[in-house]
């Protein structure tokens, strides 16, 4: 006999299936009725228009509709949220602007490289449902600092539970407001900054007015608008290329076409020849380098010349306007001129490697194992970088807040854990798609538009260059008139979003993905806005400053907050800092090496303490800081760190969290051990923690 609860509950669940395939009928119908217009002649810009004022009104809809003041509803959407559906905002909320717009990207520049990024991101919701979602829904708080100050018995580790996820969550936010940014001026071509804003307004309507329930329906939405955005251009793509609509059956036969089309390149002479000439490139640089003054009084000497020998000619006023221009674009002062020159060095360097940099794609690691000595190095070297990422990747992913606020939203523990695998199934779908997106791109790339003359390329290159020269960029450099793959330079963030122009499909897929693009960023950015804010009012003020704040007192702080975080990501990201991926990958060692050994220590060992806690967050998250600041060069950049680069074993700085998170577990361990033991009411606390549901609770 079923109780009323679970009659309720399976009403609501057919609700719920009724509302959202009609929703997903109307969006198909929608882009049709676009699509039509398209053909009828609406201007592209118009388009652009239409799929942004839809899709961030319905966000906005959403979140008006699902306004509340109620703290359970505003915290945790009242857990009351199926696993199916639960799964399916937790995978929108983990298909960020990272996932949807870098990971084919990284795919492409890096091959075989980049599918760390799908192993590490996959295999890290198998540690959230075996080690932590069940018995986080079991504690039954609001937050992971929630969890650390009531499992530690103080303030300490839940203060630094509030700065580690407000320092993980900041870094991650900034790099869904830049997607944000990027989708919002290629759909609208409106200034990059404008485009922030535009798109940042969604976020905050949703967020701000509904809080977790209002996030968790909205991100439901965006799961379903975001899937279809991302399949259809690569469906078609494969059809295009095999005549075969399911691109992973196709991956193995059109990479072994990419492997062939890469050896023809690594010898034509055309590719030779433009490798040298970007190789001297870096040689001038390199040169002037040694003596930087002198040789920025030179440059400035010899522009100042041809400027005026120019005007003295009566030369047409386009070239004279080009000479003042190059005179006007050159560094202002010595240091200014030793980091461009830099910067440019380096990117000739890579610029005149074979296959302009890109490793072969079925290329598992560099170097070669039965090599040179120099070469076992680099093979070893390279196969370290890559499990050291799998690691920071999947141990980051069962450690970010944002993520493990989902197991606080469901009915009960056992949906928890189904939860978190309808949330695998959900991302496996796209994950499963970007390595066959990376190749038949790749293939449409190498084949369809490398050996076209200049006069000849896509539209696609032009229109994108001018969104951002970074993720697109040509030049003749050898002037024979025809594009070499070495003249070419894609930025990772690009492969997605022209995928459909790359493939010539009509400009309303092109929409059509933008929009997807923009519901990851901003699904991921509602959760991180949802967790700075949290941490914030619940964790921080309520926690330890104002125990008897009333829950509308909290919400109402708490969605202060999360204006403010909006804000402040806003102006960090307008800065364009860095790419969506090396933001994103830096979370994830912040997150892993800040929470991870804390929560798994303190659910599965009673001996942990607060001092063990306190001190392994500290120096967990001190040995990343320390390591991503030493060696990654934005940063050291922003901070004007002469040192030298310290690269402990080679591993690269995106992957810190692989010396945090094992000195993070010592600490703890080291410090429990040598501090008094936990009380016998916190070790039975643990106990009862992990007693199967139905047995006994807290």
């Amino acid at each position: 006999m079923t109780t009323p609860a679970a009659e309720a509950s399976r009403a609501f669940g057919h609700r719920l299936n009724r509302i959202y395939l009609r929703y997903t009928a109307a969006f198909i119908v929608f882009v049709g009725v676009v699509a039509v217009l398209e053909q009828m002649g609406l201007p592209k810009r118009w388009i652009g228009v239409i799929f942004l004022l839809a899709t961030v009104g319905l966000y906005a809809g959403i979140g008006i509709i699902s306004r509340t003041t109620d703290a359970v509803e505003y915290y945790v959407a009242g857990r009351r949220v199926p696993a199916m559906y639960n799964g399916m905002a937790t995978a929108a909320d983990w298909m960020s602007a990272a996932s949807f717009i870098g990971l084919a990207g990284t795919l492409y520049l890096q091959g075989y490289g980049g599918l760390a990024y799908v192993i590490g991101w996959t295999g890290g919701y198998v540690l959230v449902a075996l080690l932590l979602a069940p018995y986080l829904r079991k504690f039954g708080g609001y937050t992971i600092p929630d969890f650390l100050g009531e499992r530690y018995r103080s303030h300490l580790p839940r203060f630094m539970g509030v700065v580690a996820a407000i320092l993980c969550s900041f870094v991650y936010l900034v790099a869904q407001i830049y997607g944000v940014g990027l989708i919002t001026t290629q759909l609208t071509g409106v200034d990059f900054v404008i485009g922030i804003f535009l798109g940042l307004g969604g976020v905050l309507v949703c967020s701000f007015l509904g809080g977790m329930r209002a996030v968790t329906w909205t991100q439901v939405a965006q799961y379903i608008i975001l899937t279809i955005a991302y399949l259809v251009p690569v469906v078609w793509l494969s059809i295009k290329q095999t005549g075969v609509p399911v691109p992973q059956v196709v991956y193995g036969q059109q990479l072994a076409k990419v492997s062939a089309r890469e050896q023809q390149l690594l010898t034509d002479p055309k590719e030779l020849q433009v490798r040298a000439l970007f190789a001297a490139r870096a040689d001038d640089y390199a040169d002037k380098l040694r003596d930087v003054p002198a040789a920025l009084i030179a440059d400035r000497a010899a522009a100042q010349q041809r400027s005026q020998a120019l005007k003295k000619q009566n030369a047409p006023l386009r070239e004279i306007q080009r000479a003042d221009k190059a005179l006007a674009a050159l560094p202002k002062s010595e240091d200014a001129a030793r980091e461009a020159w830099t910067r440019e060095r380096i990117a000739n360097e890579a610029r005149s490697q074979p296959l302009a940099g890109m490793p072969l794609h079925a290329q598992q690691f560099a170097g070669d194992p039965a090599g040179t000595p120099a070469e076992q190095q680099a093979f070893d070297t390279s196969r370290r970088n890559f499990l050291a990422l799998v690691f920071c990747l999947m141990v980051g992913t069962a450690a970010l807040p944002h993520i493990l606020m989902r197991s606080y939203t469901t009915p009960s523990v056992r949906q928890a854990r189904e939860s978190v695998a309808w949330s695998l199934f959900f991302i496996l779908l796209l994950y499963l798609t970007a390595p066959a997106l990376a190749v038949l791109v790749k293939f449409e790339i190498f084949d369809g538009v490398v050996g076209l003359p200049f006069d000849r390329l896509p539209a696609w290159i032009a229109s994108w260059s001018k969104v951002d020269p970074a993720l697109v960029s040509v030049i003749d450099i050898n002037h024979d008139g025809i594009l070499q793959l070495g003249e070419i330079r894609i930025g990772n963030d690009l492969i997605v979003l022209a995928t459909p122009e790359i493939a010539g499909l009509p400009y309303v897929i092109s929409g059509m993905v933008a929009a997807g693009g923009l519901a990851a960023a901003l699904s991921t950015a509602d959760g991180l806005l949802m967790t700075i804010s949290n941490a914030l009012s619940h964790d921080l003020y309520h926690g330890m400053i104002d125990p008897k704040a009333s829950a509308a007192k909290r919400v109402v702080i708490s969605k202060v907050l999360l204006l403010a975080a909006a804000l402040a990501a806003a102006a960090v990201a307008a800065q364009k800092p860095a790419d969506i991926l090396f933001l994103v990958t830096a979370a994830f060692s912040i997150a892993a090496s800040a929470f991870f050994p804390a929560l798994v220590l303190g659910i599965f060992w009673g001996r942990a303490n607060r001092w063990g806690a306190l001190f392994g967050m500290v120096a967990g998250l001190g040995v990343t800081l320390y390591y991503l600041i030493r060696n990654e060069p934005l940063l050291r950049g922003l901070l004007h760190i002469a040192a030298p680069v310290d690269l402990w074993w080679g591993i690269l700085p995106v992957s810190a969290g692989a010396f945090g998170v094992p000195i993070g577990f010592a600490v703890c361990i080291v410090m429990s051990l040598v501090t008094p033991a936990p009380s016998a009411a916190q070790r039975d606390w643990t106990r009862q923690l992990r007693v199967p549901q139905g047995a006994s609770g807290l």
